[in-house]
């Protein structure tokens, strides 16, 4: 059944609402995917603070416009469904996500996504999905911090137990 004029207008401030909220944005196309793997996909992207949503493209056209980022995904001729992931979390999540699903199921095909505002290509979401995640940077930060720190700390540490063995040996000297 067709929808009615306020459906979409209301599909498009959703999408609108959806594009500026989220951090990152994938666009994937797909065509004989299961809906087990629909589902499956859906889980695990809400599980990573995403969201997977289906537009269609003259909708998401205006959403786009209203949320003043680029068509660019739209002009180059896409095929088929196409579906949005919106990471609201970690902005690398989603891209991870789908380039560990599409390699398993050849159906999803990543089309491109919208990064800080600015559109990226399918390429770019590749390279995206590489990157260590949040938790995993901040990790390797606090790491390289407290290297030096603990290096400091054993130096010490060192000097003071040489301390401790001069006296020892003077006092067995002694003895």
């Amino acid at each position: 059944m067709a929808k009615t004029r306020q459906q979409k207008e209301e599909e498009v401030k959703v999408l609108t609402e959806k594009l500026q909220a989220a951090k990152s944005v994938v666009f994937v196309s797909f065509s004989g995917l299961t809906v087990n793997q629909s589902e499956e996909l859906r889980k695990t992207l809400r599980e990573q603070e995403a969201e997977l949503k289906m537009a269609k493209k003259r909708l998401l056209k205006l959403a786009l416009e209203k949320a003043g980022l680029g068509t660019e995904i739209l002009e180059q001729g896409i095929e088929g469904n196409l579906s949005l992931a919106f990471g609201f979390g970690d902005e690398v999540a989603p891209a991870q996500v789908l380039v560990k699903f599409a390699k398993a199921n050849e159906q999803l095909s990543i089309k491109g996504g919208i990064l800080e505002g600015r559109f990226i290509d399918d390429k770019q979401v590749k390279a995206l999905a590489s990157l260590p995640s949040r938790p995993e940077l901040l990790a390797k930060v606090v790491g390289t911090i407290q290297a030096p720190v603990s290096g400091f700390v054993n130096v010490l540490s060192g000097n003071l137990r040489n301390l401790v063995y001069v006296l020892n040996a003077i006092k067995e000297s002694k003895s």
